[in-house]
């Protein structure tokens, strides 16, 4: 199927790697030009190579810095001549106990998992209604569903996304004019959040993390952890032109491992 995103214009944010590589990844096989940010300059470079090499008819830039700060979106921002997608993304605060947490580990928090999104989407989301097409996926977590014990950093500033996602998405003046706003909720995949995690909880449990690891899988119907490529496939078809009346939604992609039904 073409998604119909050739010549678009998309912001991926962390992006040098795991799930926003396989973000910008996704698009750039679909035609889209990418701003890809990252704070390592070093990791951020090669995964701007490995996307030249992979559809040189795209333009693929760099913007190195935390997007979490104000400086770093305008320079993100600048590089985009117009925004059509945009790809919240940010690394997850570290896990620990709530209580070891003082007021500067909740701010960072929510400056990189909730207002750092929330700034973006404000400076992009008006011009997406103004030219009457806009795709907006934050990636969030599984654990907003589910919350973590040890990642209750992030359970709550991603929660609070999720909240002010569902109220804005649903407003005309942006639903109809062809703007989607919506949710990406990856459970277990392989990537360097996903080992921290899963050292964390070894430790948690006494365990060695290939022992945590293989106890973590066997918890998954689909008895393996996801990969960054099959994440970005989801993301670009939200992103397409066929899933305009698909907005307001949290999709998770956790190969099962959510019990519930709704």
């Amino acid at each position: 199927m073409d998604l119909e995103l050739t010549g678009r214009w998309a912001l991926v944010c962390a992006a040098s790697k795991g799930l926003g590589a396989g973000c910008a990844e996704a698009l750039v096989r679909e035609g889209c030009n990418v701003v890809i940010t990252a704070r390592g300059a070093k990791a951020l470079e090669a995964t701007a190579a490995a996307l030249r090499l992979l559809n040189p008819a795209v333009a693929v830039r760099a913007v190195v810095g935390d997007i979490a700060t104000p400086e770093a979106q305008a320079l993100a921002l600048a590089a985009c001549p117009q925004v059509d997608i945009l790809i919240n993304n940010a690394g997850g605060p570290p896990p620990g106990d709530f209580r070891d947490w003082d007021r500067s580990a909740w701010l960072a928090a929510l400056d990189a998992n909730m207002l750092a999104p929330i700034a973006l989407i404000k400076a992009t989301v008006d011009a997406m209604a103004a030219r009457g097409f806009g795709r907006i996926v934050n990636i969030t977590s599984g654990a907003v569903k589910a919350p973590i014990d040890v990642l209750g950093l992030s359970n709550g500033a991603r929660s609070g996304l999720t909240g002010f996602v569902a109220g804005l998405a649903r407003q005309p003046a942006l639903a109809g004019r062809n703007v989607t706003l919506n949710n990406l909720l990856p459970g277990a995949f392989d990537t360097e959040r996903l080992h921290k995690t899963l050292a964390a909880g070894a430790a948690k449990q006494g365990l060695s993390s290939d022992e945590f690891a293989a106890k973590r899988r066997a918890g998954i119907p689909a008895q393996r952890f996801g990969t960054a490529a099959e994440f970005g496939a989801i993301c670009a078809m939200l992103c397409s032109a066929q899933a305009g009346y698909l907005t307001g939604q949290n999709i998770l992609l956790d190969g099962g491992a959510y019990p519930g039904v709704f």
